[in-house]
């Protein structure tokens, strides 16, 4: 008897992410570095690779010793240095996000994360003694191997939070939920497929009213909020790479681009921005 295909979680959102990154610092942490809050979109990822590392924030001193991540969004400010006169070394990275998901998944990091990697899953691991060895003898294209390493890094580290329930509230902490996660891979996939609240209760396999309390809980928003917002960020990413409002609207599943246009008007209403249509 054939077997269900296995729910692939992240791919969906992965492919809505459209991640990029950029390698900031590999190897000895000598002095202190302080790392300013920027208005450019991503997340701040530290990997300690020998020794140890104090993080410092509005939130507190925090220390970690290799291995172990810390990840911090770009609006939240920091320092780092070592500790004691051990050996530290360190690899910074930046991910940027060019997809419409970038919103929802930033939204869930509103707090800075401090993760010791010790009992990380095999293949984080393993990324990560990779990443170690590389920052400890440099060799030969090591810089071009060092960033798909950090792509890699950037996926077990989604792949971690999400097995282990880390954050609370999110994109990730939907995806945590079977059903949910049935109808959030549905929504990613097809973000201009003619979704209601029953199609997507439908696509978990719960009752509306079942789907529509675990959403909120989970994620913190309604069903409805969260596809508009991800139609919207669709919608905004067309026009601005000039496709127009026509365009817009079918790529994000508006029924025209008046009502595309209605909706980038109300949003920049509430949020008193010009609209972009």
């Amino acid at each position: 008897m054939p077997t269900a295909p296995r729910l692939d979680r992240l791919t969906s959102l992965l492919t809505g992410l459209m991640p990029r990154m950029q390698i900031r610092h590999m190897g000895d942490l000598t002095d202190a570095a302080t790392v300013a809050s920027d208005a450019a979109d991503c997340l701040h990822l530290r990997l300690v690779v020998a020794g140890s590392v104090a993080f410092d924030s509005p939130k507190g001193t925090q220390t970690l010793t290799a291995p172990a991540i810390a990840v911090f969004r770009n609006d939240q400010a920091h320092d780092l240095r070592p500790v004691d006169d051990v050996t530290c070394r360190v690899f910074c990275a930046e991910a940027f996000f060019d997809g419409p998901a970038a919103p929802l998944l930033l939204e869930a990091f509103d707090a800075p994360l401090f993760l010791p990697m010790t009992a990380a899953m095999p293949g984080l691991t393993q990324t990560i003694g990779l990443i170690a060895l590389e920052v400890e003898s440099p060799r030969c294209g090591g810089g071009v191997l060092l960033s798909r390493a950090g792509e890699i890094l950037l996926i077990g580290l989604l792949r971690h939070l999400l097995s282990n329930q880390i954050l609370p509230r999110g994109v990730l902490a939907g995806l945590a939920d079977p059903g949910l996660a049935r109808a959030l891979v549905a929504v990613h996939s097809q973000p201009a497929a003619p979704w209601s609240l029953e199609a997507m209760a439908e696509t978990a396999g719960v009752s509306r009213t079942t789907f529509a309390e675990r959403f909120r809980d989970n994620l913190g928003i309604t069903p409805r909020r969260y596809l508009n917002a991800f139609r919207l960020t669709i919608a905004r990413r067309e026009i601005a790479a000039g496709r127009g409002l026509k365009r817009a609207a079918q790529a994000a599943g508006y029924e025209s681009p008046a009502a595309l246009s209605r909706a980038l008007s109300r949003v920049a209403n509430e949020s008193g921005t010009p609209s972009a249509a």
